[in-house]
């Protein structure tokens, strides 16, 4: 066995919200690990760009436009990536938004966004992509969570909400999708540093805060992620489900 437990060459893996950030990290890192990878998101522009990226470092990839939100979108989405590409093997929940705001002051809009885009997102594609594996009896599905599954602080309620949200609907996803062999986990970064992060690694203050709450006192690069998501995508993982491995230097071990 030894590292071909760890093989992911040829599987095909939809990341979505894939176009920048963690997302496209681990879209490069599963790549170069021999995967073919469909970027997502909606803006067709920032994908064409994404893929061509990847495609200029070897990697086989392509792209499939449309927002999780929608339901129509994604059915069509998915539906037209496995009619090109052939079946999903790994679908990887990343997209999401967040809002820094007190809850007290979040607008109706915002939350409700936070929580489609986050939650609903996830089920949607989730729900999708298992009905193939279904009929098939074989696929993982891989939910991006946060360290904020767990743990709350001042403005970020909304995307917390969202992301606990995301653990409990692996687990859920893992109890009812289990007996079809189909793997359900979760991964939960830390603090990364990413272009949505970079203003607040800019903050002298929270900088500090961050590296004196983080045991490893530093942010974790997004190449990070990929190891972690290369063992839950691969047959070393196919008797893990409902887990939720958390990536964030021991942040929160040490509260």
């Amino acid at each position: 066995m030894g590292d071909s437990m760890f093989d992911i060459s040829g599987k095909l893996i939809l990341i979505t919200g894939s176009g920048r950030g963690l997302g496209f990290a681990l879209a490069a890192g599963m790549g170069q690990a021999g995967a073919r990878v469909v970027l997502n998101g909606r803006d067709a522009g920032r994908l064409a760009e994404a893929e061509k990226s990847l495609r200029s470092g070897g990697i086989q990839a392509c792209s499939k436009r449309f927002d999780v939100t929608r339901e129509r979108e994604v059915d069509q989405g998915i539906l037209e990536i496995e009619r090109e590409n052939g079946p999903v093997d790994v679908l990887i929940n990343n997209a999401g938004v967040i809002f820094r705001q007190p809850l007290v002051d979040v607008e109706l809009e915002h939350w409700q966004q936070v929580l489609e885009t986050n939650l609903t997102g996830a089920f949607l594609c989730g729900r999708s992509a298992a009905r193939s594996m279904i009929r098939r009896r074989a696929g993982k599905i891989i939910n991006i969570c946060s360290l904020l599954s767990e743990a709350g602080r001042d403005t970020v309620g909304s995307y917390a909400a969202s992301k606990g949200g995301v653990k409990m609907l692996t687990k859920a996803m893992a109890a009812e999708w289990g007996r079809y062999n189909i793997q359900v986990n979760g991964i939960g970064p830390g603090y990364f540093l990413t272009d949505m992060t970079r203003p607040l690694a800019m903050d002298a203050d929270f900088d500090a805060w961050l590296k004196k709450s983080t045991p490893m006192e530093r942010w974790g690069r997004p190449e990070e992620l990929v190891g972690s998501a290369i063992f839950l995508a691969s047959a070393a993982s196919n008797f893990v489900t409902g887990q939720i491995i958390y990536v964030d230097g021991g942040f929160l071990a040490s509260l």
